[in-house]
């Protein structure tokens, strides 16, 4: 199974105008706000000398933090344009950065017979996938870590939706960052409540701890309020 090439499209659309500019990308936060609450969320349950596979990474910010935690930091992305920036943004070569379709069922047991079991950080990959390609996402995660790692993810609930529609409608449309997302045809907080916790169950993976959060984002409101979407975190492990 492979993603919709316009799926595809639309993230290389995206990342291809995308400059190196940290913070351009709404959901690129400092990791001060994401990798490492985060990671405090993981370690406790982790086994810190395993790798770490960064899932859908963007231009690495994350990943590049997770390097500072884990021996070993891979960032993958299903956007070429993506890793570029992520390559760009590494010169010293920090982490690891590869394009992967999560959806690719051989792809991602290859990247698991090269690296053997890790643990996953996996930030809003989910809730905006197609809805026939959740279950492969949720699949991806359960491969990869095998019976010794664990992950950490993290989803928009669908109550994000009303948080971006409502800065949508401010005086002068969408923000900027938020416009690029609806311009390229990017569908954020897609899943439902239930449907996150089930994809991940069915995948064959049991909560360890899971609790509310927000994802707080780099786009702000015309009265200075930061947009933070509300989301939920798991900590998981094979069932």
């Amino acid at each position: 199974m492979d993603v919709s090439q316009g799926y595809r499209e639309a993230w290389e659309g995206f990342w291809s105008t995308t400059s190196d500019t940290p913070g351009e990308a709404i959901w690129d936060a400092d990791p001060s706000l994401s990798a490492v609450p985060h990671s405090e969320r993981l370690l406790p349950y982790a086994d810190a000398s395993l790798p770490v596979v960064d899932l859908g990474c963007g231009n690495g910010t994350q990943t590049r933090y997770l390097a500072t935690r884990f021996p070993r930091a891979i960032g993958v992305d299903l956007s070429h344009a993506a890793i570029g920036h992520a390559r760009r943004a590494d010169p010293d070569g920090v982490a690891e950065f590869a394009q992967l379709d999560l959806v690719d069922g051989a792809a991602v047991r290859a990247l698991h017979e090269r690296t053997g079991d890790v643990n996953v950080y996996m930030r809003a990959v989910i809730h905006q996938s197609e809805p026939e390609a959740r279950p492969a996402v949720a699949a991806a995660v359960a491969t990869l870590i095998g019976q010794r790692g664990r992950a950490f993810v993290a989803e928009l609930t669908p109550s994000s939706k009303t948080v971006l529609q409502q800065a949508a409608q401010g005086p002068d449309g969408p923000p900027a960052k938020l416009r690029r997302v609806f311009e390229h045809g990017l569908k954020p907080a897609g899943a439902t409540d239930e449907e996150v916790p089930d994809l991940l169950r069915a995948a064959g993976l049991a909560t360890l701890d899971s609790g509310a959060t927000v994802l707080p984002q780099t786009e702000y409101l015309p009265d200075g309020t930061r947009i933070d979407l509300p989301a939920r975190w798991f900590v998981l492990a094979a069932r």
